[in-house]
């Protein structure tokens, strides 16, 4: 399975249906709260290619952008493959 990495706050609604999409797919991911990490703003940003905004998501490295872009990725049929979830 890929590595995917989520950075997050408390009480986001996209961040919460974000999480709930990888996990309906059972699909683990590292979970990077800023609200209790603030200091790894800098690194999301500099990683997600200047986006400021949560959740953003990586899997292998590779930003996919927020909650909207991986929903929009599970209804094109393009995220599963990227999880490795049928292959």
């Amino acid at each position: 399975m890929p590595d995917v990495v989520i950075y997050t706050t408390p009480f986001c609604p996209y961040c919460a249906r974000a999480k709930r999409l990888l996990d309906g797919k059972g699909v683990s991911y590292e979970e990077i709260d800023l609200y209790v990490q603030p200091g790894r703003r800098d690194e999301m940003v500099q990683r997600a290619e200047g986006r400021t905004t949560v959740p953003q998501v990586f899997i292998d490295g590779k930003p996919y952008g927020g909650s909207d872009d991986i929903h929009a990725l599970d209804r094109a049929g393009k995220l599963d493959p990227l999880l490795g979830i049928g292959a």
